[in-house]
Order: structure tokens, then C-alpha cells, then sequence
């Protein structure tokens, strides 16, 4: 992926909502299914802030102090927008050294006073230097399998091993608590970009294009130590397979306290009790004022599941930037970047089972509503085994613009874990890419199509629309940044209209909301629907094709009224035929807020053409 395809093919426009939208949209807040409105550091080493460049890039600058040559470009660039930066002057993301350089969590623990799990994320030292990643040299792969479906022999060794790690001692860097804690210092404040100069800036894995190539080496390692602990070099995960129907509800062996009169290694008492028993997995987690809705048959939970997943790999996920996620280098702030932006998956599937396992009722919604506590919970690996699926299967579907980013600071980005035989090993996005070197896979049905490939919402009938006749304002034509305390309505210009079936193959047309700004103590989310131009008395729903998706955020900031900033891209090219509006030359935008939102604001709001590269 070259920055180049990224830039947009037209101007941008913004606006602010209209009262009378407001006020048609109110009516249909009585149904179920209609929109409905909810209000809801570590110290300076001031003598490691060089700039530390690939080796390529060694040639063009020596190793200098990164902000003095920023301040002597008299202020064009500043340390903040170093993705704007030519190449020669960014930097990956590179983790320090994680026994040596760590401090206590802090960020998205809203109620630290009462934080169910400890803040001490940091790991053991056990006093070895960083190796470098070598592949493995495996003779066999290992063949994750869907958890709803294991053997009973794979049950068994799956939770053996969960119980030898939980039988570690709290300090060995195997233990459960330890793996545990991974997540929480990587996602919760524990490393700073020291490394690369910046000491006062955080390391967040979250938001951004780090989030699939972190998330894969954290469980490749987890998964070789439970396989070390139980003498299994073959032992493989399973995966949540929350994309089929047979797989949406939590699997069975977490749902027992007790097997055989002991305790379950695979239960977790931090989990929404309302949610596991009687229902399938939400993945579009549609909460209204801080409840679940349950109004949805068991059917429609379904189809509108597989929807979206469809929605996450295909209509959303059309290009590397809008899949994986917004840049992110060395110097950017992860609280003030307002440009980054959130991958398709993370936001929405991924998002909606964190939110709809933890338990809100606890003060952080631990276990797996809080970044900070959810690797205490077994799910999460399973889980995020099946997330990690979903980037094997966005590119085994080899459609234009699904492919990996190509930039350096992508490649090179680096994080630091401990591997099966407790020695200390630095690991590359570059080396995630290939999981035939990585030596595991997953099992799959190959007499089937994917349910979710046959779940592109279903073309609207024209009969069922009318022409709309309140006036909406144009974007350009109010200031923004406009607050998200009540449902907003926005015409947008878009940048060509009725495309050719060429051109659309060469680039997508996406809608983008930027300068997101949230507060990040608390879970927000709001939904994104376009040209909805429903009869009065026809509701639309997630699994209409007016529906674009979601934002949708777990509590990741330092405390609370702490607001973040970022950005969401939603496909359009798709659902514009679908709602039988690519003929139009404005976008009717509608944003409903539905938890967290009352002090949530956006910035801008354009649609732009999107070059996408040929796979």
C-alpha cells in the first residue's frame, strides 16, 4: 500500500444537522427497530530521544534527536503529524524492552479505585537481553479448530493446558496472570516509544494498523507455551467461530463453573450473565442507553450477524487503510491523533463481543469490556483466534485492495514478548504476514461457502422508498465540529455518480467521519446510515443495506472526561447500489447515537474515491 492510493479523488465538505430531522427521525423511536437516541507516566530519559531509522533509511539522516530536527525545519512538521512526513523522516513503532522500561496501567481504567484486576501489568524480569524472531522449524502445522465443534480429546487438552498455566506461579512469565497482563500494559499505558524518541508518548495497539499484527504474535506465543506445558508440539487454539451460525453462542466449555466437581480452568465470573446463557453473540452489539437490545428473534440475530461479517471483509474492508486500520508511527500521540482511524473488523465484530461478554455491571466492565483485564478471560483468546481468522479470510477472498500494507513503518513495527522457552524475542509485522512460516492454520469446511459470503443485504425494494422531502443541510454549509447528543442528518456531495463497473473495480467510493472526538473512559458507539428513504411505517435495521455500520470503542483512555480522538471509514460503492442511489448526486448521511455519546463530537464528514491495488 502506497500512501499515494489513499489520497482522496475529490474535495470534502462539511455541515450540521437540521432541527426538522430531528424531529421526523423522533417518531420512529417507539419501534424496536427504528433509530433511537441515547445521551448517554513514566520519566523522561531525555538522553534516549533519538531517532532511530531503518536501515534503509540510514543513508539520508544520521541518528539525530527526532524533535530537535523537527524544530529545525522551522515548525513544517511537528511531532504530532509525522504521518504527513516524508518517508526518510518516520519511524515505526518499536516496543522497548518490556522488563526494564514498563509502568502501571492506567489508561481506560475509568474507576481505579476500584479496578477489579491489578494495574501491575508489567512482566517478570528474568534478566535476558532481546533476541531477534526466528520462524520456526515445525514439521507439522498446527490446526486450530472451531471451538463448538472440538473432539473430546481436543477439550481435554485444551483445558489441561489452561489449568497448567494457571498453576504457574503469578510472576513466571507463563503463568496466567502474566499472559494476562500482556494485553493490558500494551493496550492500558504500560510501554512508552522510548525507543524511537519519545519518551512521553504511550504505545497503544488499538486504533490503528498495529491492531491484527499485535493481536497474531500475542497468541502465536500463547499458543506454544499451553502446547509446552502439556508436551504437545502440536497443540493448537481454537477459534470462536462467531461467523457461522452453529458457532454464534458462546461455546459450551465455558459455560460450566465445575467439570467433574473442579473448578473449570475455562470459566470466567466476569461475564455478562444475561448474555451468555440465553443468547447468540450480538456483533453489531446494539445497546440503547447503556442496555442490550433483546427485541431480536433469534433468526434476525443471526442473519443480521452474518451481515455483519460481510459488512467488516467486504463493504467496509475494501482497502488496506479502511481493513487494518489508520496509521500509525513513532511520535503519534494515541490520545490526540484525530486522523487515525479504526480497521473495519476492530470496530465493529470485535468491539461487539468485548461489549457483550464483560459484564457492564462491574466499574471497568471487566473482564472483557476492559482492554485492561480481558486477556483474565479465557474467551479472549478464542476470540481474537477468530479475528486473527478474519484477516486469513479478507485476503484468501483476493479482491481488489485486499492486501497487506507494504510501507515500512508498517513492516518494521516491533513489539517485544516472551516466546515458549521464556527467553525475550522482538518480533515484526513483517514476519505475521505468511502463516505457512508461522507453522499454524485453521481448520475449515472446504464443501461450503462461508455463510457470511451470502449475506450482502438484499437490494431495497423501490416500492418501499419515497422521495425525501424534508430539507437536509449540506455539509459545507454549517460549521462543524457538530456534538452527537441527538440524531444528525447531513447531505453530502459525493465525488462521482453511476460509475462504471471498471472503474468501480479500480476505486472505492467511502464515506469518512473524522475528528471523532470521545470520551475514552466509558464505551461509546453510535451507527451510520445512509439514503434511508423508507415509507413512514418501514423501520431500517442492521441488516438493511442502508445500514453502513458502526463506531463503537471500548474504555481505553487515562480516566475519565478524557477524550480521544479518531476517525471511521464506511464502503459505500456497494450500498449505493443496493439502496438504488448511485444515480444521486448528494449522500443523505444519518448518524444515531446510542450509548456514551453526550459529549461525543464530530469533526468532518466527506465521501471520497479510494484507489484500491490490484491482489
Amino acid at each position: 500500500m502506497s500512501s499515494s492510493s489513499l489520497l482522496p479523488l475529490t474535495s470534502t465538505f462539511t455541515s450540521l444537522p437540521s432541527t426538522n430531522t430531528h424531529q421526523a427521525i423522533k417518531t420512529r423511536t417507539n419501534q424496536t427497530q427504528g433509530f433511537r437516541v441515547s445521551c448517554n507516566r513514566a520519566p523522561d530519559n531525555h538522553n534516549d530521544k533519538k531517532l532511530i531509522l531503518p536501515e534503509t533509511q540510514k543513508l539520508v539522516l544520521p541518528n539525530v534527536d527526532r524533535r530537535n530536527l523537527l524544530v529545525g525545519l522551522g515548525g513544517l512538521y511537528t511531532a504530532t503529524n509525522l504521518t504527513s512526513m516524508p518517508s526518510a523522516l518516520a519511524a515505526p513503532i518499536t516496543a522497548p524492552d518490556i522488563t526494564s522500561i514498563c509502568k502501571d496501567a492506567s489508561a481506560g481504567i475509568t474507576n481505579q479505585d476500584k479496578a477489579i484486576r491489578s494495574r501491575k501489568c508489567c512482566p517478570p524480569s528474568l534478566g535476558k537481553t532481546i533476541k531477534d524472531f526466528v520462524f520456526p522449524t515445525d514439521k507439522k502445522v498446527r490446526m486450530r479448530w472451531p471451538a463448538h465443534a472440538g473432539t473430546k480429546e481436543q477439550v481435554d487438552k485444551y483445558r489441561a493446558a489452561i489449568q497448567a498455566m494457571r498453576d504457574l506461579p503469578d510472576d513466571h512469565p507463563h503463568s496466567f496472570v502474566s499472559q494476562a497482563k500482556i494485553h493490558c500494559a500494551y493496550c492500558n499505558g504500560g510501554y512508552t516509544q522510548v525507543d524511537s524518541g519519545f519518551a512521553d508518548k504511550d504505545i497503544q495497539i488499538h486504533n490503528s494498523w498495529l491492531f491484527f499484527p499485535f493481536h497474531r504474535w500475542y497468541l502465536y506465543f500463547y499458543e506454544r507455551i499451553l502446547g509446552k506445558l502439556i508436551k504437545d508440539p502440536d497443540f493448537a487454539l481454537p477459534f470462536w467461530k462467531w461467523d457461522e451460525p452453529a458457532g454464534m453462542p458462546i461455546p459450551e466449555m465455558f459455560v460450566p463453573e465445575t467439570i467433574d466437581g473442579k473448578p473449570n480452568p475455562l470459566y470466567d465470573v466476569y461475564r455478562s450473565a444475561d448474555h451468555i446463557k440465553d443468547r447468540i453473540v450480538d456483533l453489531d452489539y446494539r445497546e440503547i442507553n447503556g442496555k442490550l437490545d433483546k427485541d431480536i428473534p433469534y433468526k434476525q440475530q443471526v442473519l443480521c450477524n452474518l451481515s455483519t461479517v460481510y459488512r467488516d471483509l467486504v463493504r467496509n474492508g475494501g482497502d488496506t487503510l479502511s481493513f487494518f486500520g489508520g496509521v500509525y508511527v513513532a511520535g503519534n500521540d494515541p490520545v490526540k491523533n484525530g486522523a487515525q482511524s479504526v480497521g473495519s473488523v476492530e470496530a465493529g465484530s470485535h468491539t461487539a463481543v468485548h461489549r457483550w461478554v464483560g459484564d457492564s455491571k462491574n466499574p471497568n466492565g471487566e473482564d472483557m469490556g476492559n482492554f485492561y483485564s480481558a486477556g483474565y478471560d479465557p474467551a479472549f483468546y478464542i476470540h481474537h483466534s477468530n479475528v486473527d481468522r478474519m484477516w486469513k479470510l479478507w485476503k484468501d477472498l483476493r479482491l481488489p485492495g485486499h492486501v497487506d500494507p507494504t510501507e515500512p513503518d508498517w513492516l518494521d513495527a516491533s513489539y517485544v514478548f516472551y516466546d515458549e522457552n521464556e527467553d525475550l524475542v522482538r518480533v515484526y509485522n513483517r514476519d505475521s504476514v505468511s502463516l505457512d512460516k508461522l507453522k499454524y492454520n485453521y481448520i475449515e469446511n472446504s464443501k461450503e461457502v462461508f455463510p457470511w459470503r451470502n449475506s450482502r443485504p438484499a437490494k431495497r425494494n423501490k416500492n418501499l422508498q419515497t422521495a425525501t422531502t424534508t430539507e437536509v443541510k449540506k455539509v459545507d454549509q454549517i460549521k462543524f465540529p457538530v456534538k452527537l447528543d441527538k440524531i444528525l442528518k447531513v447531505s453530502v456531495k459525493r465525488p462521482a455518480v453511476n460509475r462504471s463497473a471498471e472503474e468501480k473495480v479500480k476505486a472505492n467510493e467511502v464515506l469518512v467521519i473524522k475528528g471523532i472526538r470521545y470520551d475514552s473512559g466509558k464505551f461509546v458507539k453510535f451507527d451510520v446510515f445512509v439514503n434511508d428513504k423508507l415509507k413512514d411505517g418501514v423501520f431500517t435495521t442492521p441488516c438493511d443495506p442502508e445500514y453502513a455500520g458502526g463506531f463503537a470503542q471500548i474504555p481505553h483512555g487515562g480516566m475519565k472526561n478524557m477524550f480521544m480522538g479518531s476517525s471511521a471509514r464506511f464502503g459505500l460503492t456497494e450500498l449505493l447500489e443496493d439502496t438504488n442511489t448511485d444515480g444521486d448526486e448528494y449522500a443523505t448521511v444519518t448518524l444515531v447515537p446510542r450509548t456514551g455519546c453526550d459529549d461525543l463530537t464530530v469533526g468532518k464528514i466527506e465521501i471520497i474515491l479510494v484507489s484500491v491495488a490490484a491482489v
